[in-house]
This record gives structure tokens, C-alpha cells and sequence, in this order.
């Protein structure tokens, strides 16, 4: 079986929505599609903590399946994980168009270079689990610095 066929949910969720075929970086159009269906959905920010949590449990099984379906692994279609991320590395900061453009920078920074504790698990966890993982450590990552440098300002 080819990968993806978007015919199939997973493979669709997987891209999400298509956007992982898009040439060059695909999990950087991931992270920016995050950014940009975050700030228009301001109304869901009050349910944050729902909303995410949510997200990252759908990830992570849509992770396993387009894990199993695809010859390599963490192919680069598979961007459901930088969506996932970068929605964890947004709930931690104000809703301003400049900290979600530094929320953006330091995460693809983070899921690029991989320092650890990223690089670490993106070399030991695998499966669905560790694609998805090592996107969520880089926007807690992400997230956290911008959190930590605006409350001592």
C-alpha cells in the first residue's frame, strides 16, 4: 500500500487535511497550519485544556496507524504530530499574533535540532507513540521558554 491515500481517515488525519504533501517541509506547513486555525478559533482558547488533551490522544492513535501503513517511519507526510505540538506550545502563551510567531520559531527550532531531551526520544521511542512524542516535548519546550520569559518581564 502506498502512503498516503487520503481516501483513508487515517492517512487524511495523518496529513492533516492534505497539508503534509505540501513541498518543502511539510512539518512546517503542519506548524503553521496549527498556528493559523488556533488564532481564528479563539473562542475554543477558554477549552484548552480540553481541546489539546483531546487533540493529542486522536494523534496519537492516528500516529500508530499511519506508523503501520507507511514503509518509513515517521514519514514526512505525518505532520498530525507538528499540529499536535505546536497546539501544546500555544496554550501556554497570551493570544498575540507575536508570541505565536516566537511560539512558532522556538518549536520548529526545537522539532528541527532535536537537543535533548527531543533527540533522546526520537531516537528511543518508537512507533506511533515516539513520532508524536518527541513534537510534543519540543512545544512544551517551545512553549514553556516563551511562558517562563514573559513572567519575568
Amino acid at each position: 500500500m502506498s502512503f498516503p491515500e487520503l481516501n483513508k481517515p487515517s492517512h487524511l488525519l495523518a496529513t492533516f487535511f492534505g497539508i503534509g504533501l505540501l513541498k518543502p517541509a511539510p512539518g512546517t506547513w503542519g506548524s503553521l497550519a496549527a498556528v493559523i486555525l488556533w488564532y481564528f478559533s479563539d473562542f475554543l482558547h477558554p477549552f484548552a485544556y480540553i481541546i489539546v488533551p483531546a487533540f493529542i490522544l486522536c494523534s496519537w492513535l492516528v500516529c500508530i496507524k499511519a506508523d503501520q501503513d507507511s514503509e518509513s517511519k515517521d514519514n514526512s507526510f505525518i505532520v498530525i504530530d507538528e499540529v499536535a505540538g505546536m497546539l501544546v506550545a500555544l496554550t501556554f502563551i497570551a493570544q498575540e499574533a507575536i508570541l505565536y510567531f516566537f511560539a512558532f520559531l522556538l518549536f520548529r527550532l526545537f522539532d528541527i535540532l532535536k537537543p535533548w531531551p527531543i533527540s533522546w526520544v526520537d531516537k528511543n521511542v518508537k512507533g506511533g507513540f515516539g513520532i508524536l512524542l518527541d513534537d510534543l516535548i519540543a512545544g512544551l519546550l517551545a512553549g514553556g521558554i516563551i511562558y517562563l520569559v514573559l513572567i519575568n518581564i
